[in-house]
């Protein structure tokens, strides 16, 4: 049996991979984890995206929840982020998110902060998959009267979280046009309000949510749109959240992609020269470009590496200290304003890189700093259950071996399970956009034929 937790909670088609009964039992079995030592009354805050089985969900994790005795600070449509945020300022015991990120509509996830707003270790997650498998402990004996939970509704936390970033940003955007696409999502109504508040000139794309349309051609795993925005209106920058803006992917005035690596390259620098950046490192994942690395050998900074996940990359960050790290996708952690990654938050510190560099500078000169190599990920559709075998099977560890050899120095390979879908990933750098293109589908093709033997078994 698989894992229930992938690497940003519990994800799945909604109705059928998380229905409502598994909704149900991680709040029962969160709110008893996370709470146990607690002598008061413990308060948990839940907030949502905008997609249609939040409702659904929603009302299952909080049933859970009441039913195991804690409070639930019910917070609407918000970033995650904001949830984390919101779960320190309010002083809670833990908050939940139910969001699946960048995934299409008919996915959902529910994602769990501690009470300090950091996403939860391994251990954790553990132990509350071992309550919901423990038949025992669904039986004991629930708490009423007035011991059950109750519902409270606290529909300002939007509002609070985005003057909160506000308060902190010590930006004003005057004289910038800057397009905000919210990928029909979390950050709808927080996001263009914030920059125009700032002084900025905003176009705001992705803002209308139906339920259906989170990250439909939108967003930052959909780039194309506001790339063409942001030409057709000569704006300065453009901005593309994904579904609860815990990413971000920014557009450079050209209209050209600047994805986490670059960010994290130029928000180094900018850090560095306020004497801000600790140990003068940054903290990427294993799918961070070599082009990165070659960026901070040259600058003479540290470049620390860790497996897929914003939240190992938090964990080293908070174990050895350091403050800025993230992932090429978009999730950038900046320690000094957030526990998270926040897109948001991200974006407003890229914007104060911009302003500081001085009078006129444009982010299509400043990510000259980073030269990216090229790269490719192509993914193979691999059932969950089969992932690691088909990962450790000899023909697909003789072909990456085999590959490897061929480019030497000059290339990296990279072949992991994705931790929120049914896929191989293969990832592929090099000197050669065609040679490494060949290689990544000949990978994919080997994984595929070695899982449909075991299809077959």
């Amino acid at each position: 049996m698989s894992r229930l937790f992938g690497t940003d909670g519990v994800r799945g088609v909604a109705n059928r991979d998380l229905t409502p009964e598994l909704a149900y039992l991680l709040g029962f079995a969160g709110a008893h984890v996370l709470t146990e030592e607690t002598r008061h009354k413990p308060t948990i805050v839940v907030g949502e995206d905008t997609r249609v089985s939040c409702g659904m969900l929603g009302s299952a994790l909080i049933a859970g929840i009441t039913c195991a005795g804690a409070d639930v600070l019910h917070v609407g449509v918000i970033p995650t982020p904001g949830v984390a945020w919101l779960t320190r300022r309010l002083r809670a015991d833990a908050g939940i998110m139910i969001s699946a990120s960048h995934n299409s509509f008919e996915y959902n996830g529910i994602k769990f902060f501690s009470g300090g707003g950091f996403k939860l270790p391994d251990e954790t997650e553990d132990a509350i998959e071992a309550l919901i498998n423990d038949s025992d402990f669904l039986d004991e004996d629930r708490p009423t009267g007035e011991k059950i939970g109750k519902l409270i509704r606290y529909d300002q936390g939007a509002d609070e979280y985005r003057e909160h970033l506000q308060s902190i940003a010590g930006l004003d955007l005057t004289g910038m046009t800057i397009v905000v696409d919210c990928a029909h999502g979390a950050s709808y109504a927080v996001a263009p309000k914030l920059f125009n508040d700032l002084g900025a000139d905003v176009i705001a794309v992705g803002v209308n949510p139906n339920g259906y349309n989170i990250n439909h051609e939108c967003g930052s795993t959909h780039v194309g749109k506001l790339s063409s925005v942001v030409r057709e209106y000569h704006a300065h920058i453009g901005l593309a959240f994904d579904g609860d803006a815990d990413r971000l992917i920014a557009v450079d005035d050209q209209g050209d992609i600047c994805n986490g690596d670059v960010m994290l390259a130029i928000l180094a620098r900018d850090l560095d020269r306020q004497g801000k950046l600790t140990k003068k490192a940054i903290v990427a994942t294993v799918m961070s470009n070599l082009g990165l690395e070659h960026m901070t050998n040259a600058a003479g900074y540290e470049l620390i590496r860790t497996q897929v996940g914003d939240r190992y990359v938090l964990e080293r960050m908070l174990a050895d200290g350091y403050v800025l790290g993230g992932e090429q996708s978009g999730h950038i952690i900046l320690l000094e304003n957030s526990t998270t990654g926040d897109g948001v938050l991200t974006a407003i510190r890229l914007l104060s890189a911009i302003r500081n560099e001085g009078k006129g500078a444009l982010l299509s000169e400043m990510r000259k700093i980073m030269t990216t190599l090229p790269q490719i990920i192509v993914n193979a559709h691999i059932p969950d259950e089969l992932k690691q075998i088909t990962m450790n099977h000899c023909d697909v560890t003789e072909a990456i071996k085999e590959k490897e050899n061929v480019l030497g120095s000059d290339g990296r390979i990279v072949v992991r399970p994705s931790g929120t879908e049914p896929l191989i990933r293969v990832m592929i750098e090099g000197v050669d956009q065609t040679q490494i293109t060949d290689m990544a589908h000949e990978l994919r093709e080997v994984i595929e034929t070695v899982c449909a033997t075991f299809s077959e078994e």
